[in-house]
């Protein structure tokens, strides 16, 4: 048996947990109510949920379906198909989703190289593209003959390009100051902290300050294709209110709704294996007591691996501890 580093955080569910969480799964059977979805986690194939879910509900969908490759996602699995079966594969629930948006309401789609020229697509038949974030992903070991896949996409589209929610402030971004400026007035256009020095930025569709979840941080789970809350917390905190419904059709391990919980938004997602909505519902019940992010303090988003943010961080659960 493979023995366990103690500094392995990586979330694991007992058969304790399982026998404790599993009656809150909601498993539905007949067309749900808002109130019926909200701060659920759904345990269903998305194909079948979707029918059951009113239109216009949703404030804020971010959606990452598997991506056109060849992956096992705990008993389910899905296999790579030809561009144009992947297009329609997309077909199949894109539209329906899209129609349970609100008016005013915004979706994002994850995606990799390979599958982002048919996710943008699709998606264009459907709503109105604004945007496509690509962010840097820092995991794994490269490839022999080709460039290693560092790189992936996140498709932003609304439903109305008049009326939308982004909080630009929400998502600003503290980056250190590597020269900076003075003039007689004092400093320009950046602020000190203890010993670092920053400037507050508006955010670009080029994130390079993602960490990718891994052992030793306390969101990790078994999940293969888990994104990092960091990620997320991006997304929810500058596409919905307070109290919005964020919808996550691809829940997976849980992420985009332990997310939104944090940020005192309204979630419901659908996952269609059973472990991985255990996991979330456990994820959930860890962030009763946690609401940090990682790489998120005072408001602001700091770079990847910044001290500041560290030594912020730290000094908030110390102060929570002797509280």
């Amino acid at each position: 048996m493979k023995t366990i580093s103690p500094r392995n955080k990586t979330i694991r569910l007992t058969e304790a947990d399982r026998e404790r969480l599993k009656p809150q799964i909601l498993r539905p059977e007949t067309p749900c109510s808002a109130e019926e979805l909200t701060n659920k986690i759904i345990c269903g194939d998305l194909f079948e949920v979707l029918g059951l879910l009113p239109d216009g509900v949703c404030d804020l969908i971010i959606a990452d379906p598997p991506y056109n490759l060849d992956k096992q996602f705990g008993k389910t699995s899905f296999a790579a198909r030809s561009r144009e079966e992947y297009a329609r594969y997309l077909r199949s629930w894109i539209p329906t989703l899209c129609q349970k948006l609100s008016p005013t309401g915004s979706l994002y789609i994850c995606c990799d190289w390979g599958s982002s020229s048919a996710v943008e697509e699709v998606l264009r038949e459907n709503l109105t593209i604004l945007n496509r974030i690509t962010w840097q992903r820092e995991k794994g070991r490269g490839a022999a003959q080709n460039w290693k896949n560092a790189m992936e996409d996140i498709w932003f589209a609304v439903k109305d390009p008049a009326h939308y929610t982004f909080n630009l402030d929400a998502v600003k971004q503290k980056r250190r100051v590597i020269a900076p400026y003075r003039d007689s007035s004092g400093p320009r256009d950046w602020e000190q902290e203890g010993e670092v020095k920053y400037r507050k930025t508006c955010p670009s569709n080029f994130w390079d300050d993602i960490t990718v979840p891994y052992w030793s941080m306390a969101e990790n789970t078994e999940h293969p294709t888990q994104k990092p809350e960091k990620l997320m917390a991006k997304l929810v905190l500058a596409s919905s209110r307070k109290g919005d419904l964020v919808f996550d059709p691809f829940g997976g391990s849980g992420t985009t709704a332990v997310v939104a919980n944090k940020l005192g938004r309204r979630f419901c997602s659908v996952e269609i294996d059973e472990e991985y909505c255990l996991t979330a519902l456990r994820r959930l019940e860890m962030a009763v007591g946690d609401k940090n992010i990682q790489g998120y303090t005072d408001g602001y988003f700091w770079e990847r691996n910044s001290s500041a943010a560290q030594n912020r961080a730290k000094r908030t659960t110390t102060k929570k501890k002797k509280q």
